[in-house]
């Protein structure tokens, strides 16, 4: 049995998602297919990444992610497939897998698209590339090897040498805040220091948690969730939508910086003493 997972941008509110499965299972009855996501910002890049990539890592070697995210944007005719870290990623060649994976892939190949006319005849080639892997081919046998691609990388944190600014990459239905602020980066910054988390100008918070009940009922927090970022929430509360928080958006960058104060409600910086 192969196991699959599937992360799109195209929701489920018509029978595209039913047809893709379709198509992979007329090719090879023996997957096991697993929904990360339909729900991908195809605007997003940075918040796909979070999702995609925290997901990923937590799948057995061998395993194969598919991800369409902002498909006919820039198409290039051709999918791409790596192998990184023992497991195969299909994803189009618009930036996402570096962002995902951090790194330039050294086994990348790619998949031409002779019809791109439709997103089903896209995927009937990718339905054809998981199948060929499931048999074992070899990544040279199943696609073509290339030159170039279009590569993007994870939004970083900036740092100074007492404080360090993130950006806020996703925010989940409950409305907490997930910074690009990871808790390596933070301790290597922090250097045994106190320090306040600052955010919408004057929210403070000194204490870093280790769960949302580690704080009364309407209180906000800091910890670092299971995905190991630095997470901003408050306990049975939203805090996002209570304080105006956005998310960023790199697609949305120069219009943040003609407009200053939109930066405040998407940033979130650490002041170390």
């Amino acid at each position: 049995m192969q196991i699959l997972t599937l992360s799109t941008d195209i929701g489920h509110h018509d029978y595209i998602v039913g047809a893709v499965k379709g198509q992979l299972f007329s090719k090879n009855q023996n997957l096991i297919i697993a929904d990360i996501t339909h729900f991908l910002s195809p605007s997003n890049f940075p918040q796909a990444a979070y999702i995609c990539s925290n997901a990923l890592k937590f799948y057995p070697a061998n395993s194969i992610h598919i991800i369409l995210l902002n498909v006919f944007e820039n198409f290039q005719q051709q999918i791409l497939i790596a192998h990184h870290k023992g497991k195969f990623i299909i994803c189009p060649d618009n930036g996402i897998l570096t962002m995902i994976t951090g790194e330039k892939p050294v086994e990348i190949v790619s998949v031409d698209i002779k019809n791109k006319n439709t997103f089903l005849q896209i995927t009937e080639s990718v339905a054809i590339a998981v199948d060929q892997l499931s048999k074992g081919l070899k990544l040279n046998e199943v696609g073509n090897s290339i030159n170039s691609l279009v590569e993007k990388f994870p939004l970083r944190p900036t740092v100074g040498n007492d404080w360090i600014d993130g950006q806020i990459l996703f925010i989940d239905r409950f409305e907490n805040v997930i910074v690009n602020i990871t808790q390596n980066e933070f301790e290597e910054q922090r250097k045994g220091r106190s320090f306040k988390i600052i955010f919408k100008r004057n929210e403070v918070i000194e204490v870093i948690s280790s769960n949302y009940s580690s704080v009364n009922e309407g209180e906000k927090m800091a910890w670092f969730n299971s995905a190991g970022y630095l997470e901003i929430a408050m306990n049975k509360g939203n805090i996002a939508g209570l304080f105006g928080l956005q998310g960023f958006n790199e697609k949305m960058h120069e219009q943040v910086s003609a407009v200053h104060n939109k930066w405040f409600y998407q940033t979130v910086r650490v002041f170390f003493e």
